[in-house]
């Protein structure tokens, strides 16, 4: 009987476990939109809403522009332009120059980061070729636009912006399986 007693007991104990369990994963979902809105991280496979239009022509904003590559990936990767300055709300495009310098086709992911980290809330795209996977045949080049728009709302204190761009290589793609079996 004390048997039957302690399994009931361990069961009623998993049961509030699981229960919880399943309680805190719905409570992670506006916990991690929190923390997503906190640091400025979105959605990075969709273009940004631009919110206001206004220029603020009075004011000057610095945007320095950085261009990496992660690990071997043969890739050429650089802004046609290292700086710009730009007015808050002003439409902007830079172009980024990429080259695949094997002999074999790539495909690649470009992830942003900004400097300073609250500048990611204020730094909106329209068009970028972070927003998808990248496909290169060997020795293919190309000039790769950005559109953006520095939000007139940027902190007064921030005046200059670093968009970082670090491409990876997409393991597991068809083109990387292939080049993988050789």
């Amino acid at each position: 009987m004390a048997e039957r007693s302690d399994n009931q007991r361990m069961l009623v104990k998993l049961l509030v476990i699981a229960l919880a369990m399943f309680g805190f994963g719905f409570a992670l979902v506006p916990f991690y939109k929190q923390i997503c809105d906190a640091t400025g991280v979105r959605d990075l496979t969709r273009p940004d809403e631009v919110k206001n239009s206004q220029v603020d022509m009075g004011r000057d904003v610095a945007i320095e522009f950085d261009a990496n590559v992660s690990g071997n990936l043969p890739w050429r990767f650089k802004p046609e332009q290292n700086r710009i300055v730009v007015h808050p709300g002003q439409l902007t495009t830079v172009v980024y120059d990429i080259e695949n310098v094997a002999d074999h086709t790539i495909v690649g992911q470009a992830v942003p980061s900004y400097g300073p980290a609250v500048a990611a809330r204020y730094f909106n795209k329209l068009e970028c070729f972070c927003f998808t996977r990248q496909t290169f045949q060997a020795h293919e080049k190309r000039r790769m636009p950005v559109v953006f728009v520095v939000d007139a709302a940027l902190p007064k204190e921030v005046n200059t912006i670093t968009l970082s761009y670090n491409f990876f290589e997409v393991a597991g793609t068809a083109q990387s399986e292939a080049q993988d079996k050789r």
